[in-house]
């Protein structure tokens, strides 16, 4: 017996690497030092570029929005979701990326779907300006079903010292500016296809009037970076916090900012919920707080500011190309935790 009858094809493995070479290549910025192949990437951090400089470094998954991929045949997506997702938690700390590592695992190596995923990589990567410095492909028979697959994200940002961004300064009295989602992310895809699956009983390619097309197409819509807009804003002084609304949603994310003695006061009357997540709501019978700590709800980024500067940052944000950020609560004292009111 070999090893190729053991389950483990190195050669599929050799076409992968092959074949993303070129993929990954075309995000290298003048940073990078090493190619595809080597043991370890290699970056090089520029002392001129920053006075003191900080990395700020994040690992993520997909969860299980994965299955909601191999049930729809589309992977490419799901690459764009990783990066997204770790570019946006690096984002809310001040730091830009600089270069992103993957980890993909599978039972049987397939390497038109492993091409797929890092086509999204690479893309995700180009349009965020951070190099897709190396990974791995791991195959590994009797561990996942066929078909199957599992990935990690790796990134590492730089933001100068003094130009942290950490909630320390937030006062109760600050106004939370929430900018909008472009669906559900990479989270709460448990409920989200127990709900649409087992419960509504829908194919993947099930229409659904309510949310103008099929459920794997609003379940795959990809995570959106936050990176364009928020980018030219950080040297502006008005941000002082930033909260990424994953798992957990509004309710366990947004506290992370909060210093202590202070809590967030949500209006949520102040966005219109996608319809996504009234459909979701209305379908599975899901009471409010667990909705409000599963999903993001259509807010997909929160930002703290003086409450003086709350029109000039949405404003600055509608001028970058965000037109929808809008107020919808502020700071207030007492203990850390968010409470929600029709109206504040």
């Amino acid at each position: 017996m070999d090893y190729k009858q053991a389950g483990v094809d190195i050669e599929a493995g050799n076409e992968v690497v092959r074949r993303i070479r070129a993929l990954a290549r075309g995000t290298f910025t003048s940073g990078v030092l090493s190619d595809i192949g080597s043991f370890g990437g290699l970056f090089r951090l520029d002392p001129a570029q920053l006075d003191d400089p900080v990395l700020v470094a994040s690992a993520d998954g997909v969860g299980t929005k994965l299955r909601v991929a191999f049930q729809a045949g589309v992977h490419r997506t799901i690459g764009i979701d990783l990066v997204n997702h770790c570019v946006n938690d690096i984002l809310v700390q001040g730091a830009l990326p600089l270069f992103f590592l993957d980890y993909l695992a599978t039972g049987r190596l397939d390497p038109d779907v492993a091409v797929q995923v890092v086509e999204g990589l690479s893309a995700g990567c180009r349009e965020n300006g951070c190099a897709l410095l190396g990974g791995e492909t791991a195959e590994m028979p009797g561990f996942y079903a066929d078909g199957e697959y599992d990935v990690a994200g790796f990134i590492v940002g730089v933001v100068a010292r003094d130009r942290l961004i950490d909630g320390r300064t937030i006062r109760s009295g600050d106004a939370l500016v929430g900018l909008p989602s472009s669906g559900l992310h990479t989270n709460g895809y448990s409920l989200a296809r127990r709900i649409a699956f087992d419960v509504a009983g829908l194919r993947i390619d099930s229409r659904v009037a309510e949310i103008g097309g099929t459920i794997g197409a609003a379940l795959l819509e990809p995570h959106r970076s936050y990176l364009p807009v928020i980018k030219p804003l950080l040297s502006s002084g008005l941000i002082k916090g930033m909260a990424h609304i994953t798992g957990g949603g509004i309710t366990d994310n947004l506290p992370r900012i909060c210093p202590a003695g202070t809590a967030a006061l949500i209006d949520r009357s102040a966005w219109k919920v996608p319809p996504i997540f009234q459909w979701l709501q209305r379908t599975g019978g899901v009471p409010d707080d667990d909705m409000m700590r599963t999903f993001n709800m259509g807010i997909g980024l929160i930002v703290a500011c003086d409450e003086s500067q709350a029109d000039r940052l949405i404003s600055d944000l509608a001028r970058v190309g965000e037109p929808a950020a809008v107020r919808i609560g502020r700071v207030v004292s007492g203990s850390k935790g968010v409470q929600y009111s029709p109206g504040v």
